[in-house]
């Protein structure tokens, strides 16, 4: 690792830490609209942020909205059939559920490369879609409502609930992405480029190639698990859309647009795809898709390394 990005990693935390300050100070005098804005670009942020570990081996993730919506659909139902409302409760519900489905869809899908990986992690998303669209006891294609969320048991006020919701969004983002900054450090973090670049001189050196892409791929699930549950408490409806391929597009619109230089890309690039589907979707309602192509189009033709690589040219300067 260059000298360079030593000093990078290094400053990732105390960046990480600043950020959450920032949030938690303006928060309460932003605009109902901005906190929700922000709080769905964390959710996806969580997704992305996964799909980061995956794409630094080399692997593109088709079908990431499998545990997006596995999440959701458990913080839901635990809501609906046990009366949980506490929102941290339905995040950590939803991460584990995620989590336990990819950690046994793994062994099948570690085996996996290239376009092979892909299509079928595409393909069982699209499985769930259809048995929740089939499924009458969670809504079929329309869904269900989730409760409201509370936080330790207490519902705040209407005017503060969007910020409460906010804050702990927040704070369980920054534990997420400080914890995968610590594990990319890590030896099996550092695996990534080397399974990339020749995943048999992996294997020479005694690590095992899809042991570790095993590892993160439960990693990247129980942070999309996480995500949608997250998503779900914050919109409050569930529906099979949450698992439809638009969706895991979205996730990987986002991953390219943002870069894989940083733990904290995937929630820039989170909020500016909001920004911008947001701002594209007022100005035109009926060709909103355009606009989103046209600035990912120019991300690949100018910045290949997605926005963050601003940052690096930067600090290079």
């Amino acid at each position: 690792m260059s000298a360079a990005r030593t000093m990078s990693a290094a400053r990732t935390p105390r960046t990480l830490a600043l950020i959450l300050v920032a949030i938690l100070a303006a928060g309460p005098f932003a605009p109902q609209w901005t906190m929700f804005l922000l709080t769905i670009a964390l959710a996806k942020g969580l997704v992305v942020l996964g799909l980061m570990l995956l794409l630094r081996c080399g692997l593109v993730s088709f079908g990431q909205a499998l545990y997006y919506c596995v999440g959701a659909y458990a913080a839901g139902m635990l809501g609906r059939s046990a009366g949980v409302s506490d929102l941290l409760t339905l995040m950590l519900a939803g991460m584990a559920a995620a989590a336990l489905v990819a950690l046994v869809l793994g062994f099948l899908l570690a085996r996996y490369r290239g376009i092979f990986f892909g299509l079928l992690s595409l393909a069982i998303s699209m499985i769930l879609y259809g048995l929740l669209v089939k499924t009458e006891a969670l809504g079929s294609s329309d869904g269900f409502n989730v409760l409201p969320s509370t936080l330790f048991g207490i519902r705040p006020a209407d005017a503060w609930v969007r910020y409460a919701v906010l804050a702990l969004a927040a704070v369980v983002t920054f534990v997420a992405a400080l914890a995968v900054h610590r594990y990319l450090g890590t030896p099996l973090g550092r695996l990534a480029p080397a399974i990339k670049d020749n995943e048999i001189r992996v294997e020479y050196m005694g690590a095992s190639a899809r042991y570790a892409i095993h590892v993160k791929y439960v990693i990247a699930a129980a942070l999309a698990g996480l995500g949608g549950a997250l998503a779900a408490t914050t919109v409050g409806h569930i529906d099979p859309e949450m698992a439809y391929w638009t969706t895991s597009g979205e996730f990987i619109f986002i991953t390219i647009l943002a870069g894989t230089g940083s733990v904290i890309a995937p929630f820039l690039g989170a909020l500016i795809f909001g920004v911008i589907h947001t701002v594209a979707f007022d100005l035109s309602p009926n060709t909103w898709q355009m606009v989103l192509g046209a600035c990912l189009l120019v991300v690949i033709v100018f910045l290949p390394n997605g926005l963050w690589s601003l940052f690096r040219r930067r600090r290079a300067g």
